[in-house]
């Protein structure tokens, strides 16, 4: 859903995307190119890394690691890597756990694996539909971003606003990458908000300052 929803929006405004996949013959990356024109590409994670300026990591979290070591860290070199995947996975009793929290993220173990690499982690905490349309939520709200390397997050935030439309005062730097765990563990309360409060995923955060 998350790839599918960033890849169809980038491909909508003019961006050449390359979705990856372990197999280059993976059928439901294959589909999209087929439904979203000329400048929508499937291939393997490793090509979709080469051939990518900017990579958006957007795997199911628990096996991001994976999907990434698959790629090697040659490909992802001096390269921006935004870190949309929370480290989600199922618990004995059918319920929604984080694999990793407290005292590292998944946004930490990308960027410790993978050094060269400028990793950003962002857009984790909201809903496919609101991270390439935040018009979705009336009024002002947040996004989070974090990671060690100040020009990417310039450059993130610039992006996030000229794809997606996020205004930039919106958009909060919370620090270097140990900020992910905070922003993964904003998942638990996501779902409770989204099953058991609000019954639909559009909704978002907005931080309130006081004087």
């Amino acid at each position: 859903m998350v790839g599918n929803a960033l890849g169809t929006k980038l491909v909508q405004i003019g961006h050449e995307v390359m979705m990856g996949s372990r197999s280059a013959s993976n059928e439901a990356a294959k589909k999209w190119v087929d439904t979203s024109g000329a400048r929508a590409h499937s291939a393997t994670f490793s090509d979709a890394a080469v051939f990518g300026e900017i990579v958006v990591s957007c795997t199911g979290g628990a096996h991001s690691m994976e999907a990434l070591e698959m790629i090697g860290a040659g490909p992802l070199q001096d390269k921006i890597l935004i870190d949309v995947s929370n480290p989600l996975q199922q618990a004995q009793d059918g319920s929604m756990i984080l694999a990793v929290c407290n005292t590292d993220s998944l946004g930490e173990q990308i960027q410790r694996a993978f050094p060269r690499s400028r990793v950003v982690k962002a857009l984790n905490t909201v809903n496919c539909d609101i991270m390439i349309e935040p018009s979705r939520v009336p009024g002002d709200h947040n996004l989070f971003i974090c990671g060690n390397d100040t020009g990417a997050k310039k450059d993130v935030t610039r992006y996030l606003s000229e794809w997606f439309g996020w205004k930039p005062d919106n958009i909060i730097d919370l620090g270097n990458i140990t900020a992910a765990r905070g922003t993964e563990m904003m998942m638990p309360l996501w779902m409770r908000l989204f099953q058991g409060v609000i019954g639909h995923p559009h909704f978002n955060y907005h931080i309130v300052r006081g004087q």
